[in-house]
């Protein structure tokens, strides 16, 4: 026989029934069951390795059965632990967000940036540098990111991204020419082997994931393009490598103008640009912050900074949470 919709439940929810378990037991089984040691375990939460294992002895025990087999010299979770380990980890992950979210980070932490590794020796080093000889009491923390995805992890005050600029949740002020370009660069000894774009036939074609320009629309330019069935590739995470792999002379790299310059600037040197044509980036330097959630003071010095030291000669242009393109400080060219 059913209950009748007005009926109390038979069985109380969990939440009400039966509490969670005390959080120092779930961080102590997340961390050993991470980690695959109780003595690691002990050491990134700062406790005793017998502190760990009894706290898991404890949950087992409100569990109701084993989380982990127990060898000589060895762990391994049994199949309810393996389960249960990625809900319990999403669960952190998401208080940590929320938390985030609501409260921001601690005053008291260093102002984290993040950008790719090319892009803070070209663009934010040298500005923070000067942020630093003025107010050399904030801390700073640099992130590094590759690929776009690392853009959506770990929260960070301020980023530096390369793109179109129509990211949700965020403000974002541009930064750099209001024309990015992308050039072909070589070592100096295969750049004299090269006078008209039909000489890279049979070449090494280098180029940096991540820009919506590629080798293909430079030859399309240079009227070549069926000379690249002729040529083999090297593709790599970052334009540091690029550069470097064509001061090598591994091959021809197609690469972003502003950073060549930088490359060039800091007394790098063995590159040449190969050839006088340019062709447009279609995508542009960007300071990102979140539109969600309020900077800490902090932060916002060090924004307030970088945005002033952008407006030099480029007008720039900021985009609200939505997309419309509001009126923004001028920026300079970042490299």
């Amino acid at each position: 026989m059913h209950d009748s919709p007005s009926s109390p439940p038979s069985v109380l929810p969990v939440s009400l029934s039966s509490p969670l378990p005390p959080l120092a037991w779930l961080q102590a089984f997340e961390a050993a069951a991470r980690l695959m040691s109780f003595t690691r375990a002990a050491d990134e939460l700062s406790v005793t390795q017998s502190a760990i294992s009894q706290r898991i002895r404890q949950l087992e025990d409100r569990l109701g059965q084993p989380l982990f087999v127990r060898h000589a010299r060895s762990l391994n979770l049994t199949p309810a632990g393996q389960a249960w380990l990625p809900a319990l980890q999403d669960g952190f992950q998401r208080l940590q967000e929320g938390t985030l979210e609501v409260f921001g980070p601690s005053r008291a932490a260093p102002v984290s940036l993040r950008a790719t590794p090319m892009s803070q020796q070209a663009w934010l080093l040298p500005r923070l540098a000067s942020f630093h000889r003025d107010q050399p009491e904030i801390a700073l923390r640099l992130v590094s990111a590759f690929w776009a995805r690392d853009f959506d992890g770990e929260e960070v005050d301020i980023e530096l991204r390369y793109g179109q600029g129509d990211w949700p949740q965020v403000e974002a002020i541009k930064v750099g020419a209001e024309q990015e370009r992308m050039i072909v660069v070589a070592s100096s000894a295969l750049s004299a082997r090269l006078s008209t774009a039909a000489d890279l036939t049979g070449m090494t074609l280098l180029h940096a994931a991540g820009f919506a320009v590629g080798w293909r629309r430079w030859l399309v330019a240079a009227g070549q393009l069926g000379l690249e069935k002729t040529t083999s590739t090297i593709s790599c995470d970052t334009q540091v490598m690029t550069l470097e792999m064509a001061r090598l002379g591994m091959g021809v790299a197609l690469v972003h103008e502003g950073h060549f310059q930088q490359w060039m600037a800091s007394g790098n040197g063995g590159l040449e640009q190969a050839f006088p044509l340019a062709i447009p980036a279609e995508q542009h330097f960007w300071l990102v912050r979140s539109s969600q959630r309020p900077m800490r003071p902090t932060a916002q010095r060090v924004w307030d900074y970088l945005v002033e030291k952008s407006a030099v000669t480029d007008s720039g242009t900021a985009l609200d949470a939505s997309g419309n393109r509001n009126g923004g400080p001028a920026a300079a060219h970042p490299d």
